[in-house]
């Protein structure tokens, strides 16, 4: 679709801004990157999406779309060719959007938590209580020797739980606080790993320095 024009609305950090380029990169788009100030937003972003007023957006063709999962979805139903981010048969595909919510609903949610808890230990254990979940959903995959949610390839789910894939560990380094810890959750770690080395993943995370210097503020450590 050459004579398309895509523009993404972004802020360099943000795992929900690294879900939809992932969907971009598999995809073979071309886009335009706008970087937003969270603190000086622009008109184009509150026009774009009035209702959350927050990246990532993306302008198709001057159509906005908000929502990371909502634009990943999009993306796959326009630009279908040889990669597929959601399965084909509507019970897998039904499957992919469950997980994609419950990280969405649960999994992040209850991290996030314990982070701005401090690491509280009641908090910590919420968090640890869903990703057990998650943890076991990867066992039940890893029996049938498929590294991702997506079996031998990369999906929703995948897509969707970038954050536990990459941001735990600079949090720890910068707060001290492991919200994934290995020795509970081999199996996540593991798929981690395995995502991170793709490299339609790979060249899309913002730099771990940035990232570091952005949480240390945050931290005051």
């Amino acid at each position: 679709m050459a004579e398309d024009k895509v523009k993404l609305y972004e802020d360099g950090r943000s795992p929900y801004v690294c879900r939809v380029k992932i969907a971009l990169n598999l995809k073979g788009i071309t886009y335009e990157n706008i970087i937003e100030d969270h603190s000086n937003k622009s008109p184009d972003l509150i026009k774009y999406n009035p209702v959350y007023k927050k990246v990532p957006v993306l302008v198709h063709n001057g159509n906005p779309i908000s929502e990371s999962l909502v634009i990943v979805e999009y993306i796959d139903d326009v630009w279908k060719g040889e990669v597929p981010i959601l399965p084909q048969d509507p019970y897998e595909k039904a499957v992919a959007r469950f997980w994609a919510n419950f990280i969405d609903d649960k999994c992040l949610p209850a991290i996030y938590n314990g982070i701005r808890s401090n690491g509280d230990e009641q908090a910590m254990s919420e968090a640890y209580k869903q990703l057990q979940i998650l943890e076991s959903e990867l066992m039940i995959i890893g029996v049938e020797g498929n590294k991702y949610f997506g079996g031998d390839n990369i999906n929703l789910v995948d897509i969707a739980a970038v954050f536990l894939a990459y941001w735990p560990g600079i949090i720890e380094e910068t707060s001290g606080i492991n919200s994934v810890p290995k020795d509970k959750f081999p199996k996540i770690i593991e798929w981690a790993n395995n995502l991170l080395s793709l490299q339609v993943v790979k060249e899309i995370l913002p730099p771990r320095s940035e990232l570091v210097v952005f949480f240390k503020k945050r931290y005051g450590n």
